[in-house]
């Protein structure tokens, strides 16, 4: 892990892997009350920013000292998604990873995600966990109108479009959950450490 000051009041980690930010975000949350009134920890796909620090090299170091354990798979709240698969890049999807489309939601509903980073837009999560093999490629020409509610694939990551905006991503499936909703507490229904299961709707 590495430590560099941003400006006066911040200060950003960095890590070797999705991994250990993971487990750094989730220790972090844990020992807050040791960070001296930091205001906000935001993890990102390699970094944790963590802003409202009144003395940066002093918390680098104490820091520095920690041990951060792996983060155990457990760990965090589980929700689940309801999800119908009927996004146009099935197909495509199904082929790339060598099975049949009706094979996809069994795939995708084996693995438990993880929120590692919100972005992109509010509500917004990336979702690690898919197994390598089934990495994807971005589409080769962006559609410049993603529907809300859309399960992607892009990478190493799933995600789901909380509101309708141009992407990339292959589209899998599309779901009824609210990801972002200022009326509600929280907000967002994905945020990081946030365990995720895709069910096919109706199943």
């Amino acid at each position: 892990m590495r430590a560099l000051a941003v400006g006066g009041r911040a200060l950003l980690l960095e890590a070797d892997s999705a991994e250990e930010v993971a487990a750094l975000h989730a220790e972090l949350l844990r020992r807050r009350a040791e960070l001296g009134g930091v205001r906000e920890i935001v993890p990102a796909a390699r970094t944790v920013l963590l802003d409202g620090v009144t003395e940066p090299a002093a918390l680098a170091a104490r820091i520095a000292g920690w041990a951060v354990p792996p983060l155990a798979g457990s760990e965090g709240p589980l929700i689940s998604v309801a999800v119908r698969y009927d996004g146009p890049d099935l197909a495509e999807v199904a082929r790339l990873w060598g099975v049949g489309p009706g094979e996809v939601p069994g795939i995708v509903g084996s693995v438990e995600f993880r929120v590692a980073f919100c972005g992109f837009a509010p509500g917004f999560g990336y979702l690690t966990g898919l197994p390598e093999r089934f990495h994807l490629p971005r589409r080769a020409t962006p559609r410049t109108a993603v529907p809300a509610g859309s399960l992607a694939l892009a990478g190493a990551y799933a995600g789901v479009y909380p509101r309708s905006s141009p992407g990339g991503w292959q589209l899998i499936g599309t779901t009824g959950a609210v990801l972002w909703d200022p009326g509600r507490e929280p907000t967002a229904l994905f945020a990081p450490g946030v365990r995720v299961r895709f069910e096919e709707a109706g199943s």
